[in-house]
């Protein structure tokens, strides 16, 4: 592998990362470099805002460039329809009881590139993914979180 950890990828996490590139490449680029021309004609650039923002937001942007083709370079990408269903993987959707609280959680595990708690993608990295992960149907996994210990019921994987 190229200088760099794996990065984990669903097909849809692959297609936002090539989007999000070929945006920051086409679009974000030359918007940026519009704001920096428009910056410098105000004149004496020592002291201009409006120069300033629009070189920092250009570092931004160069940088995000530079990090997703690094993750794009180390990715590999999970085919959904190969993944073992037996046991809890990366790309599969998990239904989790919690065993206190009696209330049921439904979550897609994904490489930490992708993870997404709003939209219920939880890391492979995270806690809960860490201790799920390799588990069967009907187990009982505990998860140690900042606010102690939570224990799980593996209910479905799909």
């Amino acid at each position: 592998m190229e200088n760099g950890k794996e990065v984990i990828l669903t097909p849809s996490g692959l297609k936002k990362l090539e989007e999000e590139l070929e945006y920051l490449k086409s679009t974000k680029r030359r918007e940026v470099a519009d704001r920096i021309k428009v910056a410098i004609s105000y004149g004496d650039i020592s002291e201009n805002s409006e120069y300033e923002d629009a070189k920092n937001e250009q570092a931004f942007v160069e940088g995000r460039i530079l990090t997703i083709e690094k993750m794009l370079r180390n990715a590999t990408v999970i085919d959904e329809e190969e993944v073992n269903k037996e046991v809890v993987n990366v790309g599969c959707t998990v239904r989790l009881k919690d065993l206190e609280y009696d209330e049921e959680l439904e979550y897609t595990i994904v490489g930490s590139a992708e993870a997404n708690p709003n939209e219920s993608k939880i890391s492979n990295e995270s806690p809960v993914g860490k201790a799920i992960i390799g588990k069967p149907i009907n187990s009982v996994v505990d998860v140690t979180v900042p606010a102690g210990n939570i224990k799980y019921k593996i209910l479905s994987i799909s």
